[in-house]
């Protein structure tokens, strides 16, 4: 393999950026500040239909300081894919309440409703869908099958910026709704995340508990974290922010490009889009459709070692199987995805010849034997 290697995600970090952390270095104000509160409207204004919108340091902590503001706590359950990054229930864990891991949908790879229906206890308080891959959950479902329960929705959209259902916006639906804003998300803040809360009371409650539990300095009222985002990620975040349309076409694009060249392939299944959503191909994740966790990384390995063409398994290991939590459960979707999924470049950094090489090396290793 003679060509450079394709990269699975690529950040685009450009002299906007670069221009935006000067001003805020020149300024002397680099902590939580001025930035932080314009990122903030700007964010919910774009991507959360104007919903009170709270930058904190990482979309983990965001989803953490969300719940706890809900009143989360010892005793209480959430229902949570098992089929997802172990943050999302991580959340739920250090919070002191139980995540409860149920199975996904096999084409859209997001929590499975019916499941989510059979898991409800007398002790389950919330369900916590991601929008994985930037596809949207069923979240109308979902929302129906809360309030029937008298339940909360937090919405995990870390990786579905600006992905609709029906229409809306995701992270508009649930109580609150988390963003991350990690460097290989569509687009970043070098690290930090949002949260867009439904009211103006909550979002004090996630705002109090970032900030040390207080408002007015030294003035706490209730025992909080420093989970805030500083000046220096915020003005990088407000410069990613104007090109994430743009670049979501392009990934739409790349996407729509792959589907058409991977087409018919024996073995390999393209994403699965629904109607009435607006996929946003934070991964491009095929499945190699039968096969067994070893092929499916032989089949990667291909890919990366005579094409050039990176890609990664998200995620290789279920949830409730990690040493963390090390749960004997049958959930046989997410246990066939773990063995099957394989997530193709899609980021807006490739070009023709790129999309080009990445659909060769995909049928040429499918048409071997998938690396075997």
């Amino acid at each position: 393999m003679d060509q450079p290697m394709i990269p699975a995600a690529k950040p685009i970090i450009g002299d906007q950026e670069r221009e935006a952390v000067d001003r805020v270095l020149r300024s002397g104000m680099v902590a939580q500040g001025p930035e932080v509160a314009a990122f903030e409207e700007e964010f919910a204004v774009q991507l959360a239909a104007g919903r009170p919108t709270v930058a904190v340091n990482s979309g983990t902590s965001g989803q953490h300081l969300g719940m706890l503001a809900l009143g989360l706590g010892p005793g209480d359950e959430v229902i949570v894919p098992s089929f997802t990054f172990a943050a999302t229930a991580n959340a739920v864990a250090v919070s002191g309440a139980t995540p409860v891991f149920v199975d996904v949908d096999p084409e859209t790879f997001c929590l499975d409703p019916a499941a989510v229906e059979a898991a409800i206890t007398e002790r389950t308080v919330g369900i916590q869908p991601v929008h994985l891959y930037g596809h949207p959950a069923e979240i109308d479902t979902l929302v129906r099958i809360a309030d029937r329960h008298g339940l909360w929705i937090a919405e995990d959209a870390a990786q579905a910026h600006g992905a609709t259902w029906q229409g809306r916006q995701v992270g508009t639906f649930g109580r609150f709704g988390m963003f991350s804003l990690y460097p290989t998300k569509n687009m970043t803040s070098g690290e930090g995340g949002m949260v867009a809360c439904a009211d103006e009371d909550l979002a004090r409650g996630v705002k109090l508990l970032r900030n040390q539990g207080m408002e007015v300095q030294y003035a706490n009222e209730v025992a909080g974290f420093n989970n805030r985002m500083t000046d220096l990620h915020a003005a990088i975040g407000r410069v990613q922010l104007t090109r994430l349309a743009g670049w979501t076409e392009e990934r739409r694009r790349n996407a729509a490009r792959l589907d058409e060249g991977l087409a018919g392939l024996d073995g390999v299944v393209t994403p699965v889009v629904r109607e009435g959503a607006e996929h946003v191909y934070h991964q491009y994740t095929i499945r190699v459709d039968g096969a067994s966790a070893a092929q499916r990384d032989a089949f990667a390995t291909a890919l990366r070692e005579e094409h050039g063409v990176g890609c990664g398994v998200y995620y290789p290991t279920p949830v409730h199987r990690l040493p963390s939590y090390e749960l004997d459960l049958d959930l046989p979707v997410t246990e066939r995805l773990t063995r099957e999924v394989l997530s193709l470049p899609v980021h807006p950094s490739l070009g023709e010849a790129d999309l080009e090489r990445i659909v060769t090396a995909v049928r040429t290793v499918a048409s071997a034997g998938g690396g075997a």
